[in-house]
């Protein structure tokens, strides 16, 4: 592998991301385009991209929730990658990003068939009640990142 990792910033970097999220999440459960892209995705949204020879494979994608706390989301790695640490490097590449941009809390929504994955990175549970999402039910993590 030759893995690279992208702060996208640019509309070509972030096709890289919504590449990823089509066809690693929305393929593989059904989610329609509308349900996986939301108010939250625009022209200004950040995310990591990680790349193999130029191909995306995995991604996130971070905002602002204020009070210096920062949201990673749609954390997504294309099935055939999976296994191979590139979650993790993704989540610590977006902590990086957001430590850099004055961030001290990092929130994450994790399925509930995830949160295992997010406690090993050291996230802990915020609020242990189910929140009901279109798609999944989700549980509520953070961490202290600076």
């Amino acid at each position: 592998m030759d893995i690279k990792v992208i702060r996208a910033t640019e509309t070509w970097q972030q096709a890289g991301a919504y590449y990823v999220r089509i066809q690693g999440m929305a393929r593989q459960h059904g989610i329609t385009l509308r349900a996986e892209f939301d108010e939250r995705d625009t022209p200004d949204t950040r995310y990591i991209v990680l790349t193999d020879s130029d191909f995306p494979v995995a991604t996130c994608r971070l905002y602002e929730l204020g009070g210096g706390a920062a949201m990673i989301g749609r954390v997504v790695v294309l099935p055939e990658y999976r296994g191979k640490g590139l979650g993790s490097l993704v989540m610590k590449e977006a902590e990086s990003w957001l430590r850099d941009t004055g961030a001290v809390k990092a929130v994450v929504e994790s399925r509930d068939v995830a949160v295992g994955f997010y406690e090993k990175l050291g996230y802990t549970v915020a609020d242990s009640s189910i929140i009901h999402g279109e798609t999944f039910d989700c549980i509520r993590m953070e961490k202290t990142i600076y």
